[in-house]
């Protein structure tokens, strides 16, 4: 899947990750592990947010609803001057994200699916009905640049958080679209070499490919860690720090 340069909208990608890098169990029975103050944590970057992103298979295996939680966090969004709540967006390439996930009962901002145009117009007309808005990507990839180019222009996007899963986060992070990473670590060991991780797709085949960040913050609560990090631009030099 190809992509190109940057859209004018900051993303901060999100996530709980365990000791050994997993954010799912093997079988993904196990996709939420943190603890309250994650939770909370979660709720209040959503908070930031013009819209929320994630993946339709994410969508159906955690049951999220992509709400904004408590009126704490709806009265810090009527202070930053946002809209009630903030514009859910999930991506389903082929349009086949289930009818029957807790999305469509949980009342809320508006839902918008970004899909391809080879999904079929059956599956498309099925979001519709159950009333999303549905965008259909140029092209026959899923071009999430023009995805956030559109939500920027159609919606007045202009910061997003990303929910993963580790698809969809390689993805933007191949398309050089994760302006920031916020990570929850959490002291737990789930291994399975076939357990999700935070990026489960090609992101660099080399080294110098790599996408960097530079962790501005971390902060401590309980056994857990709240980490900060901001892209690096690909024109900085990598500076080593050592002994």
């Amino acid at each position: 899947m190809a992509f190109v340069a940057r859209a004018p909208v900051h993303l901060v990608l999100n996530m709980a990750m365990t000791a050994d890098g997993k954010v799912a169990t093997a079988g993904r029975e196990v996709t939420t592990f943190g603890s309250r103050h994650d939770q909370r944590a979660l709720y209040a970057l959503r908070a930031t947010a013009d819209a929320l992103l994630c993946g339709a298979r994410t969508v159906e295996e955690t049951g999220a609803t992509l709400g904004t939680g408590s009126s704490v966090f709806a009265a810090a969004r009527r202070k930053a001057g946002l809209a009630p709540a903030a514009l859910r967006v999930v991506v389903s390439g082929s349009a086949s994200l289930a009818s029957e996930a807790a999305l469509w009962r949980q009342a809320g901002a508006p839902i918008v699916i970004l899909t391809r145009a080879t999904a079929p117009e059956a599956q498309r007309e099925r979001l519709r009905k159950l009333g999303a808005q549905v965008w259909c990507s140029p092209g026959e990839a899923l071009d999430l640049r023009a995805a956030l180019d559109w939500l920027a222009r159609e919606h007045g996007v202009r910061r997003v958080v990303a929910e993963g899963g580790g698809v969809l986060n390689a993805a933007l992070l191949a398309a050089d679209l994760v302006d920031e990473v916020r990570l929850t670590w959490v002291p737990r060991i789930f291994g399975g070499a076939t357990s999700p991780t935070i990026a489960d797709g090609p992101v660099a085949r080399v080294l110098e490919d790599a996408v960097r960040f530079r962790r501005v913050s971390v902060r401590s609560v309980g056994d857990e860690r709240f980490l900060r990090y901001l892209r690096i631009p690909r024109s900085e030099p990598t500076v080593l720090h050592g002994d």
